[in-house]
């Protein structure tokens, strides 16, 4: 089943929402830095961005691979390899900046929030004054 990782960097928190598969065709095709409707994810009002992602084997999802398919390239740093050492590089496996179906963890960053409605904050009645008792006058005889 895949997931959705949902960042809002506004509240500095993320969320873990998990869709079913037909849910995840109509996200097939969507690339790397495109926005999407956020009722997919259950979010209605909400626009997310796609950041990236990584495939049932975990291999990462490079915006600059084009397509979906696994590929084998060159890296000197980036998404999918980190160099131990100054100018060093390695071939490594990664997959393209398009959803398919093999992948399965989507990761989103919120951009647009719904605005939220002030409340009108109820008008506070005013307290009505306690009445002061008659006090008696002693007679003096």
């Amino acid at each position: 089943m895949p997931i959705l990782i949902i960042s809002d960097p506004a509240a500095g928190t993320s969320q873990r929402v998990e869709i079913e598969d037909a849910q995840l065709r109509s996200l097939v095709g969507t690339r790397i830095g495109q926005t999407i409707e956020g009722s997919l994810a259950g979010m209605q009002g909400y626009k997310l961005k796609f950041t990236g992602g990584t495939d049932k084997d975990g291999i990462p999802m490079r915006p600059d691979v084009h397509g979906s398919a696994k590929s084998r390239i060159v890296l000197s740093g980036g998404v999918g390899y980190k160099p131990q050492n100054k100018g060093e590089q390695k071939r490594k496996v990664v997959r393209g900046n398009t959803i398919s179906t093999e992948t399965t963890f989507l990761n989103f960053v919120v951009t647009e929030a719904p605005k939220k409605k002030k409340k009108a904050e109820p008008k506070a009645e005013p307290v009505p004054e306690p009445e002061e008792a008659p006090v008696e006058e002693e007679k003096e005889d």
